[in-house]
């Protein structure tokens, strides 16, 4: 099997389509556009980069997006209470968190 090349930037562009293709669909059957919500937990930079382009392709596309930044102080018990509010809320479809968790020992005692 020989190695084939492929334009990255076409192919991102041929999916952004379709998304945008699929969103607008969901639009008229449902009236409105589908919701992504973004949890960011702390300010690593990696992961305040990677959901800020999650945020971008979710507006490019056309989607509702809703966007929680909280501090890394946030207790458990409220991340949790956010996670079960935005699954109720019906104009979100998908919500995506990112936090850097604390390093846990996984040995025994």
């Amino acid at each position: 099997m020989s190695a084939r090349k492929i334009d990255g930037k076409a192919a991102a562009a041929a999916i952004r389509e379709a998304v945008a293709g699929h969103v607008s669909a969901f639009a008229q059957r449902l009236g409105r556009p589908p919701g992504l919500a973004t949890v960011l937990v702390g300010e690593d930079p990696a992961s305040a980069v990677y959901v800020r382009m999650k945020n971008r392709a979710t507006a490019e596309a056309g989607m509702a997006g809703f966007a929680h930044n909280l501090p890394a102080a946030t207790s458990e018990a409220d991340l949790l209470q956010l996670v079960t509010d935005l699954n109720a809320d019906e104009r979100v479809e998908e919500s995506s968190s990112s936090c850097r968790s604390p390093r846990r020992s996984t040995r025994p005692g």
